[in-house]
């Protein structure tokens, strides 16, 4: 949820967000160190990428 005076910068050196977008980034690096090998491999980095666009397009959303 957004605040009415939040900034980008805010957003970025929050915990939530710090949190959620390393934890993504780590999921991405895991499958490409763990090896693609599968459909299911996909499927993981596709949630892993859309959660990370997700969290990058929170910031471009604030005015």
């Amino acid at each position: 949820m957004l605040k009415g005076n939040e900034t980008r910068i805010g957003k970025i050196l929050s915990i939530e967000w710090l949190g959620q977008t390393l934890a993504s980034l780590c999921w991405i690096i895991s499958v490409f160190v763990y090896g693609i090998e599968g459909p299911g491999d996909w499927l993981q980095l596709g949630a892993a990428s859309f959660w990370m666009t997700s969290n990058i397009s929170a910031i471009f959303n604030i005015k």
